[in-house]
C-alpha cells in the first residue's frame, strides 16, 4: 500500500523544477487540492524552480535566431503560483535528506552579488524531481568555454545578442568582413539543432537587411550544420530526415553528416583530422543529459547520464516517496531497448498521470503504471516547412506529412501545454487575439 502522510496538516507535495512537466503538474495539483482552507486541504503544493520566468523549452531556437518575442511567451512563476493556489520557492536543488525528507536548496544572489534568498531546506511527503536536461558537451576541449548551449532562456537570449552584434561589427569595421566572421557553427543536428539552423538562415539575413549594406548575405553569411552519425535527425525516422536535409540544402546550409567535433576555439571548430571550420558563433546541441547534482544525489539510482532510475509507476527504485518525470528520469518502455525518450510529449503526458498517481496516492489507492504514447515527430524549419510523421492509429501505420498541415500539428503541441496551464479558453482567446491582431508571427528582433 503507497505510504501516506499520517500526521496534522496537509500532505506536503514538493516539485522541483518548472520546465514543461514540473509546471504542469504543479499547475494541475494547486487547482485541485489549493482552493480548501488550509485546515481541510488534503495537500499543499510547493513548486522549486532556480529561474524566475517559464518559457516552453522547444521555443528557446526561436528566441536565439530572434524570430520569437520572448517577452509574448514568458511566464512568471511568482504570479502564476499566485493564480493556480500552489506556493513558488526560487532556489536551485543542491541536496537531500530522505531520513529527514528534505530537500536542499542553494542560496541566490542577484546581478550585484547581493544575496536574495539564503541556502535553506523544504519539507516534503511526496517529491517529484522534474529538472529536465542539461547540454552534454562529452567533455570536448573548448566546448564549456566558447560553444553557447540553449538550455535557458537567458543562453537563448545571449546567442541573440551576440549574432546582432557580430553582424554591427562587421558592418562598421575598417575592410571587408572576413572569411568566416559571420559563420555560425552548429554541432549536433537533433530536433534543435536542425530547427535553429532553419530559422537562422532566414533571421540572420534579416538582420542584415536593415540597413548593413556593408554585408553580403549571399557571400558573408553561412550556417553549418555539424553532425556525428550518419545523418541529421538521427533519432526519427529516415525519411524525415531525408526530407529535411533536402529542405535545409535547399535554404543553403552546410550539412555535414559523418563528421566528428575534437575541439572548440574561440575562431571556431576542429574537426577529428585536423580540418578547422572558421565560425564566429558556435552552438552546442549534440547531446542531453539530466543535471550533474542528481548522479550525487542521496542514494538514488541514476544511469551514465544521472537521469534517475525509475519504476512503471515514476517512482525512483530506491525510495517510493520520490518520483521522476521528464527528461531527468530514465522509465522504463516495454517491448522497447531504450527507456521512454527525452521529448516534450512525454514530459506533457508524465505529468498528466502524475496528477493521477498523486490521487491515488493521498487516498492510499494502489498506483498505475505510466506508459508512453508515440504520436509521432515533428520538425519545424520556421516559415519554410514543418516535415514529420503522425503515428495514425487508424490505419494502423505511421505517415508522414509536410507543410501546412504538419506546421498546425507543431503549432497544436505548443498549444496543448499553454491549455494545461491556462485552460483551454483562455488559449482559444489569445489564439484568436494573435490572429486579429497579425502577431502570430513577429518580426526579427535587433537587440
Amino acid at each position: 500500500m503507497p505510504e501516506t502522510k499520517t500526521g496534522p496538516g496537509p500532505h506536503r507535495i514538493v516539485i522541483v523544477g518548472g520546465g514543461a512537466a514540473g509546471l504542469e503538474l504543479a499547475t494541475a495539483l494547486g487547482d485541485a487540492y489549493g482552493r480548501a482552507d488550509r485546515k481541510y486541504r488534503k495537500a499543499e503544493v510547493t513548486l522549486v524552480e532556480r529561474g524566475r520566468t517559464h518559457v516552453w523549452k522547444p521555443l528557446l531556437h526561436s528566441v536565439a535566431a530572434g524570430s520569437l518575442d520572448r517577452a509574448q511567451h514568458e511566464l512568471n512563476y511568482m504570479a502564476h503560483a499566485h493564480g493556480h493556489r500552489f506556493t513558488y520557492r526560487l532556489g536551485a536543488m543542491r541536496g537531500l535528506d530522505r531520513a529527514r525528507r528534505e530537500i536542499r536548496l542553494a542560496g541566490t544572489v542577484d546581478e550585484e552579488g547581493r544575496e536574495v534568498t539564503p541556502p535553506s531546506t523544504v519539507g516534503y511527503d511526496t517529491l517529484v524531481i522534474a529538472v529536465g536536461s542539461v547540454t552534454n558537451d562529452f567533455k570536448t576541449p573548448g566546448a564549456a568555454d566558447f560553444a553557447v548551449p540553449l538550455e535557458t532562456l537567458a543562453q537563448a537570449s545571449r546567442f541573440h545578442r551576440r549574432l546582432v552584434n557580430a553582424c554591427l561589427r562587421a558592418n562598421t569595421q575598417e575592410g571587408p568582413v572576413r572569411p568566416g566572421q559571420l559563420h555560425i557553427a552548429i554541432i549536433g543536428a537533433g530536433a534543435t539543432g536542425t530547427e535553429l539552423a532553419a530559422e537562422l538562415h532566414r533571421t540572420a539575413r534579416a538582420v542584415v537587411a536593415f540597413g548593413l549594406s556593408r554585408i553580403a548575405p549571399e557571400y558573408d553569411i553561412q550556417i553549418i550544420l555539424i553532425e556525428a552519425t550518419a545523418r541529421i535527425l538521427p533519432a526519427l525516422p529516415e525519411r524525415i530526415s531525408m526530407a529535411t536535409e533536402a529542405l535545409l540544402k535547399k535554404m543553403g546550409v552546410v550539412v555535414r553528416t559523418g563528421t566528428r567535433v575534437a575541439e572548440v576555439r574561440a575562431d571556431g571548430v576542429v574537426l577529428e583530422g585536423g580540418e578547422v571550420i572558421p565560425s564566429e558563433l558556435v552552438v552546442w546541441s549534440a547531446g542531453v543529459k539530466a543535471p550533474d547534482f542528481l548522479g550525487e544525489i542521496e542514494g538514488l539510482e541514476t544511469n551514465r547520464i544521472n537521469q534517475l532510475v525509475v519504476l512503471p509507476t515514476l517512482q525512483t527504485t530506491r525510495d517510493d516517496a520520490i518520483f521522476a518525470i521528464g527528461d531527468c528520469c530514465a522509465c522504463p518502455r516495454p517491448g522497447f531497448p531504450n527507456a521512454v525518450p527525452p521529448r516534450a510529449q512525454a514530459a506533457h503526458q508524465m505529468a498528466s498521470h502524475m496528477v493521477g498517481q498523486i490521487a491515488a496516492r493521498l487516498a492510499g489507492r494502489p498506483l498505475k503504471d505510466y506508459v508512453y504514447r508515440d504520436f509521432g515527430s515533428l520538425v519545424s524549419l520556421g516559415k519554410f516547412s514543418t516535415v514529420g510523421s503522425l503515428m495514425g492509429f487508424l490505419v494502423g501505420r505511421s505517415m508522414f506529412i509536410e507543410g501546412y498541415f504538419a506546421r498546425l500539428m507543431y503549432r497544436s503541441l505548443y498549444k496543448m501545454h499553454l491549455s494545461a496551464l491556462h485552460g483551454h479558453v483562455p488559449v482559444l482567446w489569445r489564439t484568436l487575439a494573435s490572429l486579429v491582431s497579425g502577431r502570430g508571427e513577429p518580426e526579427v528582433k535587433l537587440h
